[in-house]
């Protein structure tokens, strides 16, 4: 799921916060938060769904399953 990394950490880039503003909003540690980036882990259900209420997209774009945000 590379492509969940790669879209995570452009949304971030693209609105301008920190993996550490992140991880603070969703309620884990900053190294959590870049396994995420890294596609090393990846959130829960509820963690995925927050992701995509914060940058406003559908968790289908987050997921690449969609290209449509």
């Amino acid at each position: 799921m590379k492509i969940f990394a790669e879209r995570l950490k452009n949304l971030r880039k693209e609105t301008r916060r920190t993996s550490k503003d992140l991880a603070e909003f969703l309620g884990i540690s900053q190294r959590a938060y870049l396994y995420y980036e890294s596609a090393t882990n990846y959130p829960d259900v509820a963690g995925l769904i927050k992701l995509a209420d914060y940058f406003g997209v559908t968790t289908d774009y987050l997921l690449g399953r969609s290209q449509e945000r």
